[in-house]
């Protein structure tokens, strides 16, 4: 795996190793996995949402989703100093939100932190998936949009 970084303090790299064709995050273990087909490429420790157990089903409820989803868009400029975009809602968290009158919510990212300096104790994020800076510029580099993305209990 070849992971470099541009000249100066950028913080955005160029990744030219084995493509990430899957995410796998294993929110109870609270480690999220990029593989390349059935190899482990790189591991991560995560923190989730404030309230981590159970699926999403509404807006503000705290939770991180669970299912696959896809990467469907990138944030350079994100609060959070990188983010990539997961695809929550689906047509099923949309109708199941709708059953009980509400929002499914959205803008599930997996992001950095929000202070450069020292990394958030605790799961606290709306829902997203928060890894280091450091760790979210290489996530950031390797993984590209439409790559799947499977979240488990």
């Amino acid at each position: 795996m070849a992971l470099g970084g541009c000249a100066g303090s950028s913080k955005f790299r160029r990744y030219d190793g084995p493509e990430v064709t899957y995410v796998v995050v294993n929110k109870g273990q609270r480690r999220m996995h990029l593989l390349h087909n059935a190899s482990l490429l790189k591991s991560y420790d995560i923190q989730l949402g404030f309230a981590p157990i159970g699926h999403k089903q509404i807006e503000g409820d705290g939770k991180t989703p669970e299912g696959v989803y896809r990467i469907d868009r990138r944030n350079p400029n994100s609060e959070f100093h990188l983010s990539l975009g997961i695809s929550y809602p689906n047509v099923n968290d949309v109708a199941a939100a709708k059953a009980l009158g509400k929002s499914p919510g959205g803008d599930i990212f997996i992001h950095g932190q929000k202070s450069a300096f020292r990394r958030a104790k605790g799961d606290w994020t709306w829902g997203c998936i928060a890894v280091t800076n450091d760790e979210m510029e290489e996530i950031y580099a390797m993984v590209r949009d439409d790559t799947l993305i499977a979240l488990n209990a």
